[in-house]
């Protein structure tokens, strides 16, 4: 079973930083799509963050300058670095993996993990 699984989540002031992790049972050579979402309380899910191979890494203006994505390939873990983070950050934030395998895509999503910025 192909699993992401998340963790780094918790409660922050605001200013604070946090790092989210997704460890992955894949291999991270058949991912070409990394992404971090979040979905705040009464809002839409928001992408905040996405690495494309041959694209770079994307972010929302909301958090460009603040959040940085990252990976290790050999521990199989991708990251979301955050810092100076605001109570509009509040939410649970999604790891999603997309695979391509023989020309088809299969799409993995972590559980997510909650995310509170409060002072």
């Amino acid at each position: 079973q192909v699993q992401l699984v998340e963790s780094g989540g918790g409660l922050v002031q605001p200013g604070g930083s946090l790092r989210l992790s997704c460890a992955v049972s894949i291999s991270m050579h058949s991912i070409n799509t990394m992404r971090w979402y979040r979905q705040g309380p009464g809002k839409e899910r928001e992408l905040v963050a996405a690495f494309t191979y041959g694209r770079g890494t994307q972010y929302a203006e909301s958090v460009k300058g603040r959040f940085t994505m990252s990976r290790d390939d050999a521990k199989n873990i991708i990251y979301l670095q955050m810092s100076s983070l605001k109570p509009e950050d509040t939410a649970v934030y999604y790891c999603y993996a997309d695979q391509l395998v023989q020309s088809r895509h299969n799409v993995y999503w972590g559980q997510g993990t909650q995310v509170t910025v409060s002072s």
